[in-house]
């Protein structure tokens, strides 16, 4: 296999222009902006001082290194042996947290003073809340009116970590009218804004800048696997929607040719436009586009603009992938599949009930394509990415697996909120 450069070159991934991705698509008006990002990337991002800094963070606020846990009961069920990388245990919750912390001391050593960001699930929004609240830096977040409804635990806690939560009542109001909605609000503040971006996406520099900073996850499994075996895992399993997940923990070991990797797409509730996030799969209609700031793999319409989307999980229900999966997609070096709503909500219950763990539901569209791997696969070494955990989702997954029970807790709990029982 020839070697797979990490970084992008000239700011995109790959050569050709069939596969190549990324880029800098953006208004005159952010080229400032961006330039200034990018001399920080260049220079304040691999700076001493910068990297201890970041470092102690990471092992004193995050929590890192995050455990892998052999999962020993389900892998006598399926017939592989199954490690979960358990990004839940880190601060806040999910695997955002090694970004948004990263970006923010960033933005301080720049001189920035105030913080926006787009959340689609909340978990960024979380975790740029929270390291705004340990940094001293204001914090706004631009989230989807429709998002704000099913992640409410996330919008509360943004707000307990001082952070102003924006509804975004434009176009589908999801993710992809969050991060228009930033994008429009930086470009008219820039001078003294730092845009924290979520995922390995958008405009050059930050695919690069949030793949380097969430490559933490697979540096720390290289090391971790020997605590279990000698060698290298057989095959590695992540989420994907934009994709930061993913593309840390694979990022160590795209050159090891004997791991498989493989991302899970949101296949939602069927193949018709708007019933999935599906991009990457081999049935899915997405086609190369451009779209807010950068080239990639998007599910869009014959003008061009972004399909309306669904997922079960807040944080795969986007229309696009980040530019160094598409180009990775592209070269077969990662391969894609989907699982469904349904898939995810079974396979959260089957790991729940087997190994005491509540994935996010992002996680369980990963544990769910893990289990159709292992109906085809054995005696593997499988790790699977959980993402982050499944707390914020109970105004989801209760109403859904426990209707009747969910309903009568709510009323019992509005009763005594207004001091009826």
């Amino acid at each position: 296999m020839k070697k797979i450069p990490i970084k992008s070159c000239h700011k995109f991934f790959g050569n050709s222009n069939e596969d190549r991705f990324g880029g800098q698509y953006i208004p005159e008006i952010l080229r400032p902006a961006l330039v200034e990002l990018e001399n920080a990337y260049k220079n304040i991002f691999p700076s001493k001082s910068y990297q201890l800094e970041l470092k102690d963070l990471l092992k004193h606020f995050v929590g890192r290194p995050t455990p892998l846990i052999y999962a020993q009961n389900v892998s006598k069920i399926l017939q592989n042996e199954i490690y979960l990388k358990f990004e839940g245990l880190a601060n806040t919750g999910a695997h955002k947290i090694n970004n948004a912390i990263g970006q923010v001391l960033l933005a301080a050593k720049m001189g920035k003073k105030h913080i926006i960001a787009e959340t689609g699930a909340g978990q960024h929004g979380l975790a740029t809340a929270a390291a705004c609240a340990k940094l001293g830096l204001e914090c706004e977040i631009y989230m989807g009116e429709i998002d704000i409804a099913r992640q409410r635990p996330n919008v509360f806690n943004m707000e307990l970590f001082g952070a102003k939560v924006i509804s975004v009542h434009s176009g589908t109001k999801t993710l992809k009218d969050a991060v228009n909605e930033t994008l429009r609000a930086w470009s008219k503040r820039s001078q003294d804004t730092f845009y924290v971006l979520g995922s390995a996406l958008g405009p050059y520099p930050y695919p690069d800048l949030v793949r380097d900073l969430q490559s933490i996850i697979g540096k720390e499994v290289k090391k971790q696997c020997k605590d279990y075996f000698e060698g290298l895992p057989d095959i590695m399993i992540a989420c994907v929607g934009g994709g930061s997940n993913s593309i840390g923990f694979f990022t160590e070991f795209l050159n090891e040719k004997s791991v498989s990797l493989i991302g899970v797409e949101a296949g939602g509730k069927g193949e018709k436009i708007g019933q999935n996030a599906a991009r990457m799969d081999k049935n899915s209609i997405a086609a190369v586009g451009i779209a807010q700031g950068y080239k990639s793999i998007f599910l869009q319409n014959q003008q061009g603009q972004l399909s309306p989307t669904h997922s079960i999980s807040a944080g795969l229900d986007y229309a696009g992938i980040g530019p160094q999966l598409a180009y990775l997609g592209k070269i077969q070096r990662v391969k894609f599949v989907s699982a469904g709503d349904e898939e995810a909500l079974r396979a959260l219950e089957f790991f729940a009930s087997h190994e005491g763990i509540i994935p996010a539901l992002e996680s369980s569209h990963a544990l769910a394509g893990a289990i159709k791997i292992c109906k085809k696969v054995k005696n593997k070494k499988i790790i699977i990415n959980i993402s982050g955990r499944g707390d914020k989702d109970i105004f989801i997954t209760a109403k859904t697996l426990k209707p009747l029970e969910w309903i009568e807790f709510l009323e019992e709990e509005i009763k005594r909120i207004k001091g009826i029982s």
